[in-house]
């Protein structure tokens, strides 16, 4: 299993980050491993919500098919994943306010036979791929 983490205080309100958050057609914008949405967002946004994501992981493209597992508006956003060679993967987005500022943490895990090969290089690859985003998040809405 890899494990990964980062956080940063964002100098927005939740609910200025949370809308860029949950609007997927902008993906890219921000998401340093987002490709694309073959078949757009999840729509509507809900738990239990399926879509699919082309994503770049370690230089490799993989199709994640992610279902929403949980979900609190302007707090949480959570997924779970299928990728390529049996990698199971979750995501979970906190938004924690405070004021016109915002914590943003973001946790993933990645689980598998492949995964146990290359854990070393995936969870350093992706832990820089998560702070990026975060820094690209920030840019799009302070």
């Amino acid at each position: 299993m890899a494990e990964v983490t980062a956080e940063a205080r964002i100098a927005a309100p939740a609910a200025r980050v949370w809308q860029q958050l949950i609007d997927f057609a902008s993906y890219g914008q921000w998401n340093a491993t987002h490709t694309s949405f073959p078949k757009g967002g999840p729509d509507p946004l809900a738990v239990d919500a399926v879509y699919l994501e082309n994503m770049k992981l370690m230089g490799f493209p993989a199709e994640v098919t992610w279902t929403v597992a949980g979900l609190e508006t302007e707090r949480l956003l959570a997924t779970t994943g299928t990728g390529p060679m049996g990698v199971n993967l979750a995501m979970r987005y906190a938004l924690t306010p405070d004021g016109d500022e915002t914590t943003v943490r973001i946790e993933g895990s990645f689980t598998g036979a492949a995964v146990t090969l290359m854990a070393g290089k995936l969870k350093d690859s992706a832990t820089g791929a998560l702070n990026e985003s975060l820094r690209k998040l920030a840019g799009l809405v302070e």
